[in-house]
């Protein structure tokens, strides 16, 4: 555990302290506990079920469903109006974990590489150092938790905000804010940041189905072939980012799966490319769209092929409140210290369900520090990556100082 540097105290200060300390084997255990049993987007049956028994045993007020079926909202009432909500993602990847930890997963091709298993026990933290701390003082605000799956690209944050998570129509009254934080490999272990403005990059998804006309791959100039056309199409995508957006700007275009035919004798009549464009504006992502059509439809008639694109909008940007995070970055400062708290240097290109939820209420993402001192660490999604139990202190004790010191209350 990551001891926090001696600041003037918060009321709750001493007791969030004791009663995360209590806490904390358990939490590390709850961590491992998921880790081993790893579940997809909107299959997390197991994982939910966690959470809510250990909801369930503190007491706490929740209703479950949410979202496809796991989805989860929990709720601690308190005595001011201004709700706050605490938001963690549930999901696991495809990936097949070489981590060589005791606590790998034991599930082939299911993963925790991207620490959702971290957030999650972060969060059932707070909700048990909160509902211990309710029974002791009434605490400041209401404080809805959200438990939310599929954020893996399966859109599970915009379920859970149509069904209800901020709108106080399933449990507490409507928020009024809400804070997620993401472990973050470049951090160190003990320190955190945000940002303001776009923090995650609007993620987005292309299909370019080129048809063509086959023949004996012995007679090519009886073809069109689509997949010289296929590759045309990819190498002339590169000059979109290159030529068309701004410099200063920035916007990711990649093509990422190619198929086409199965002889080697025969060109086909078809080919299909997949991949995503990523961009910080709705600006910069009109242009890629209009210009992923315009040079697929382009190159594909100068090869006597037919380019049909299919572009599906996923995730927006994930943009900062600026006075969430300026009550984010005071209640930070407060609880560890000014050294400890640092500025994101620029967004990321990754995408995040949390955008939906910014979308209604002022949010803040933060990241959780988990590189440990002169030793790299694992990348997301890299089948080595386990998430720090050294950082879930810092976590849980941040959610509950920002449920309990509401900084805009004057």
């Amino acid at each position: 555990m990551v001891s926090p540097a001696q600041q003037p105290a918060h009321p709750f200060t001493d007791i969030i302290r004791t009663l995360l300390r209590e806490e904390l084997p358990s939490l590390i255990e709850l961590r491992h506990d998921l880790h081993m049993h790893p579940e997809i987007g909107y299959e997390e049956v197991r994982t939910s079920g966690v959470v809510l028994r250990e909801l369930s045993n503190a007491g706490i007020a929740h209703v479950a469903g949410l979202a496809g079926g796991t989805g989860i909202l929990a709720h601690i009432p308190g005595t001011g109006p201004r709700a706050i909500a605490l938001r963690a993602d549930m999901d696991a990847l495809p990936i097949n974990e070489r981590s060589g930890q005791p606590w790998s997963s034991k599930t082939p091709n299911r993963m925790h590489a991207c620490g959702h298993d971290g957030h999650t026990a972060v969060l059932v933290g707070a909700a048990r150092v909160l509902s211990r701390l309710a029974a002791q003082h009434p605490l400041p605000r209401p404080v809805t938790f959200v438990f939310q799956p599929a954020e893996e690209g399966g859109g599970g944050g915009k379920r859970m905000v149509d069904e209800g998570a901020l709108n106080g129509t399933r449990i507490g009254p409507a928020a009024e804010e809400i804070y997620a934080l993401h472990g973050w490999p470049d951090l160190a272990i003990g320190t955190i940041a945000t940002r303001r403005g776009a923090v995650m990059a609007a993620s987005d998804r292309f299909e370019i189905h080129v048809i063509g006309r086959g023949s004996h791959a012995a007679w090519p100039h009886q073809s069109a072939d689509p997949v010289l056309c296929a590759a045309a199409i990819i190498t002339a995508m590169q000059s979109i980012v290159a030529r068309n957006i701004d410099p200063l700007d920035s916007a990711v275009v990649s093509v990422t799966v190619i198929e086409s035919g199965s002889a080697f004798n025969v060109i086909p009549d078809r080919a299909l490319l997949k991949g995503t464009y990523r961009s910080l504006s709705e600006t910069t992502r009109a242009m890629l769209e209009r210009r992923i059509t315009e040079v697929a439809e382009g190159v594909a008639r100068a090869h006597g092929c037919e380019a049909q694109c299919e572009l599906l909008r996923c995730y927006p940007v994930t943009a900062n409140d600026d006075g969430a995070v300026a009550r984010f970055e005071q209640v930070a400062r407060d609880t560890f210290g000014p050294e400890r708290v640092n500025t994101l240097p620029a967004p990321v290109m990754g995408g995040e369900d949390f955008a939906f939820y910014g979308a209604h209420v002022p949010a803040c993402y933060w990241a959780l520090g988990l590189a440990r001192p002169g030793t790299p660490f694992p990348a997301l999604h890299a089948p080595d990556f386990d998430f720090n139990d050294d950082a879930i202190a810092v976590g849980v004790e941040l959610m509950c100082r920002l449920a309990v010191q509401d900084t805009a209350r004057g």
